[in-house]
């Protein structure tokens, strides 16, 4: 922890490039990594986050989500499960590299990152889909506190 976040470029859902120095600095970001949009699995993880971003948008932070996928499938993922936050397409692995997030099957693995003022302050590797919203939420108040 205290490492600084990967400053690369990426893709969101609507072919934009974003630059991560630029969304890292001086916020906080739930950057979370998950294996292909409209899967099972990611759905329910996804819209969790989507219940719970009320109350990420609360104590200040912002959410990304990364997958391998194309930025046309992650336009349509946001699109038809109404997910109010960016979606970084990444089919090169690039971001998923930048991170170190090991790769199953040429999907990203599920894992997660709180970064705060450019620096790695929480990570998980372990990511249930059904309780991730609330995990972090747990932490965000932790480091808060």
């Amino acid at each position: 922890m205290g490492a600084a976040a990967p400053a690369v470029q990426a893709t969101d859902q609507d072919g934009n490039e974003v630059d991560l120095a630029e969304v890292f600095r001086n916020a906080t970001v739930l950057f979370y990594f998950y294996p292909k949009a409209d899967t099972p699995g990611c759905t329910k993880e996804s819209c969790g986050l989507r219940d719970a971003y009320r109350k990420f948008i609360d104590h200040g932070v912002r959410v990304f989500g990364v997958s391998m996928d194309t930025a046309a499938a992650q336009k349509q993922f946001v699109e038809k499960y109404h997910l109010p936050f960016t979606l970084l397409a990444d089919p090169e692995g690039k971001i998923v590299e930048a991170f170190g997030v090991a790769k199953r099957n040429g999907h990203a693995s599920r894992q997660s990152f709180l970064i705060r003022n450019g620096k790695i302050s929480w990570h998980t590797a372990k990511v249930n889909p059904e309780t991730h919203a609330e995990e972090v939420l747990r932490e965000i108040e932790r480091q808060s506190s």
